[in-house]
């Protein structure tokens, strides 16, 4: 008999704890939201400055390719292919950021 109260006054122990720990918010969760929500007023400045560049060096790098075909070297496939997929990255990086925050 001694053994199923032991049992039982754990068992209630460990109610009492659970209920009081969920009464309480984990630590840092307002942070968590004051972040988020300052990360949400940034991206759009972010993601301008970042095409902006992105586009900057996309025509840099176009440049670059038509100078060497220009020049005769044929075999610019590697310079073409990329250039393409490193534009490619940063428009579906944005894309993926904006899911990924929710905006």
């Amino acid at each position: 008999m001694g053994r199923a109260v032991q049992y039982l006054m754990l068992a209630a122990l460990t109610a009492v704890a659970g209920i009081s720990a969920r009464a309480q918010d984990p630590p840092g969760i307002s942070e968590l939201y004051q972040a988020s929500g300052t990360m949400k007023g940034y991206y759009h400045g972010f993601s301008d400055l970042v095409f902006l560049l992105g586009a900057i060096v996309g025509l840099l790098g176009g440049l670059r390719v038509f100078a060497n075909w220009q020049s005769g070297r044929h075999h610019i496939d590697a310079q073409v292919s990329g250039w393409f997929f490193s534009c490619l990255f940063l428009l579906l990086s944005g894309t993926f950021l904006r899911g990924v925050f929710g905006l």
